[in-house]
């Protein structure tokens, strides 16, 4: 069973860092694409960096420059270094696993975390 647990949220101020923590279980990378949506308030959730089961990585304009994800295989983690926050980035922070080649729609997600950038 697929299971995933956000952590590393928090309140900063804008233009401070945040590193987000997804800590996988139930299943190995090994075939798995990994995503993380962002959920702003009035907005709906959208995916703002994926990265592949070959180490292919995509990224939202809106986070180009400023986010990065990676992963440990050894850790069954993966990560969402944050730098150069904005205040546009408040929001719940979730992540997803979907079997390659399965629809994003489709993954199971966890329950996110808040991450809230103050002006």
């Amino acid at each position: 069973q697929v299971r995933l647990e956000e952590s590393g949220g928090g309140t900063v101020e804008a233009g401070g860092s945040l590193r987000l923590s997804c800590a996988a279980s139930g299943f190995t990378f090994d075939g798995y694409d990994m995503g993380w949506y962002r959920q702003t308030p009035g907005n709906e959730c959208v995916q703002i960096v994926n990265i592949t089961s070959d180490d292919s990585k995509y990224l939202d304009d809106s986070v180009k420059g400023r986010f990065t994800v990676s992963q440990d295989n050894a850790k069954n983690t993966v990560y969402l270094q944050m730098n150069s926050l904005k205040p546009e980035d408040t929001g719940v922070y979730y992540c997803a696993a979907a079997v390659k080649g399965e629809r994003w729609s489709q993954a199971p997600r966890g329950q996110g975390t808040q991450v809230t950038v103050s002006s």
